[in-house]
């Protein structure tokens, strides 16, 4: 595995699980025309589709943490730290969904292909649905006042594949990498062969 998550742990190996599975960020292979691409099919920076949805990398206060069952609370999303005012870009190319209040919170969706959804929120934007943009496209300004945040403001950046949740950091090859034992681990006594 190449990138920042090179090497293992004795016994275990380097895998993405969940709807990531595939290949790790920044791994390339000449020639192969899925090297870079996760099983869900999100192309990862760098030289990908999309880019982080502020200017520059902006601190992620907050990561994914999806709940355990779709109607539990979690965290769907990841907010970023940015300034009040801070102009919100397009993650990736795409067509702008929705842009309007969602529980009191001006939010705004973009359409990509491939089914993804990328949502913005709190944003003051003047754009309206059936926009198109591209990747880096200014799309609105940052409000202040997202729940939880401890900065002078947070843009809660979302990803949807349909109804699924996923991480956007994955957009960018920053998904979380979780090890895994190379053999499964019984729960019962351990046996020594003779």
């Amino acid at each position: 595995m190449a990138g920042p998550f090179a090497g293992s742990a004795a016994g275990a190996h380097s895998s993405v699980v969940g709807p990531f599975a595939g290949v790790a960020a920044g791994a390339s292979a000449a020639g192969d025309p899925m090297a870079g691409v996760s099983g869900a099919g999100i192309r990862a920076a760098p030289g990908g589709r999309f880019r982080w949805p502020l200017p520059g990398a902006p601190r992620v206060v907050r990561r994914f943490d999806p709940p355990p069952q779709p109607w539990l609370s979690g965290h769907r999303g990841v907010d970023l730290a940015a300034a009040p005012g801070a102009p919100v870009l397009a993650a990736g190319a795409g067509t702008v969904l929705f842009a309007g209040s969602v529980a009191g919170r001006p939010v705004l969706t973009v359409g990509h292909v491939d089914g993804l959804r990328t949502t913005y929120e709190p944003v003051r934007s003047r754009l309206t649905a059936g926009t198109p943009v591209d990747a880096g496209t200014p799309v609105g300004d940052l409000l202040a006042g997202h729940p939880g945040c401890t900065e002078a403001a947070c843009l809660h950046w979302g990803l949807r594949r349909e109804t699924e949740y996923l991480d956007p950091l994955a957009l960018l090859g920053l998904g979380r990498v979780r090890l895994l034992p190379l053999h499964p681990v019984s729960d019962g006594p351990a046996v020594v062969a003779g």
